[in-house]
């Protein structure tokens, strides 16, 4: 399965590097691509480094003003004119959606493809990553929008929170019949 996974290029603690490198290796020994903004840098170099060493394929997609970031051993990368380009080519890529902790980029990225899913754009599962409670107050709003009325469908036809990486690739894998 093409794992479409979006996160921060940035340096981070721990408690968040830990458990991405243990979900990469996962992703990794099961077989999966992953398909991310291909840098080399921050938790996206530890997200790659963990799929390749554990035997997975890396499928990037960067943007033209980062390109100099992009990781060399790619199996394959794309160049994207604009982030716009980006984000579009990373769902055409993906057979799935993760989005693990980030900042504002991936917030934009996780908000556009729920949108995308709201109006049928694509029914490609999305799981939000809750790695340390990142997105505690996330989930909160997000009920929130839910129980007055702003979201047309379900939160849990939207996006499932996962906890960790064993239960965000179970849910994956059962959504594409791989269980």
């Amino acid at each position: 399965m093409n794992i479409c996974v979006f996160l921060s290029a940035a340096d981070l603690d721990d408690r968040y590097t830990v458990p991405a490198r243990e979900f990469a290796e996962l992703l990794g020994r099961g077989g999966h691509t992953l398909v991310w903004g291909g840098s080399e840098s921050g938790l996206m170099k530890v997200v790659a480094d963990g799929v390749q060493s554990a035997g997975g394929r890396l499928v990037g997609v960067s943007v033209d003003f980062l390109a100099a970031k992009a990781r060399t051993n790619a199996d394959e990368m794309v160049i994207a004119r604009d982030l716009a380009e980006r984000k579009a080519l990373l769902l055409e890529k993906a057979d799935a959606i993760v989005i693990m902790v980030g900042g504002t980029g991936t917030l934009d990225e996780a908000t556009e493809i729920l949108e995308l899913k709201k109006h049928g754009r694509h029914t490609k599962p999305v799981v939000l990553l809750n790695t340390a409670g990142f997105y505690d107050g996330l989930r909160r709003q997000f009920q929130r929008m839910e129980d007055e009325g702003f979201l047309p469908v379900p939160l849990t036809d939207l996006v499932f929170f996962a906890k960790d990486g064993v239960g965000a690739l179970a849910y994956l894998e059962e959504s594409a019949g791989l269980q």
